[in-house]
């Protein structure tokens, strides 16, 4: 099953704007039966999200019904600006606290190498 993380995109945002986001773990078993398990960090953000929740129960739903495990570790805002190639990630989440940014921007750098990637603590 270690494979199929393998198939789950890193990042998912939206391709431009501003709007909330959220970083989750992805487990392939429950942290509880296998503490030592298969894991990975996934960013996911999207303009139509009210609150960093509806992101958060959208995306571990559907992957809960594909058999994963999900934890939130924090949210946050991105600045996505498609025509200047820049994303700024910053913030954070009433409900869930501040994401990791830094762990966040490595992996939208990935995703968007020819992009200006950076990130700040302040700002929510």
């Amino acid at each position: 099953m270690a494979a199929d993380l393998a198939q789950i995109s890193d990042v998912d945002i939206d391709s431009d704007g501003v709007f909330k986001y959220v970083l989750i773990r992805v487990h392939v078993a429950s942290p509880s039966e296998d503490p030592a398990g298969e894991c990975k960090e996934i960013v996911r953000g999207y303009k139509w999200a009210e609150y960093h929740a509806d992101i958060y129960d959208k995306v571990s739903g559907e992957l809960q019904r594909k058999g994963y495990d999900c934890e939130c570790l924090g949210g946050g805002r991105i600045s996505h600006q498609s025509q200047d190639r820049k994303i700024h990630v910053y913030g954070y989440s009433m409900g869930y606290g501040r994401a990791q940014h830094s762990v966040s921007t490595e992996k939208i750098k990935a995703k968007y190498p020819d992009y200006e990637v950076t990130w700040a603590d302040d700002g929510y």
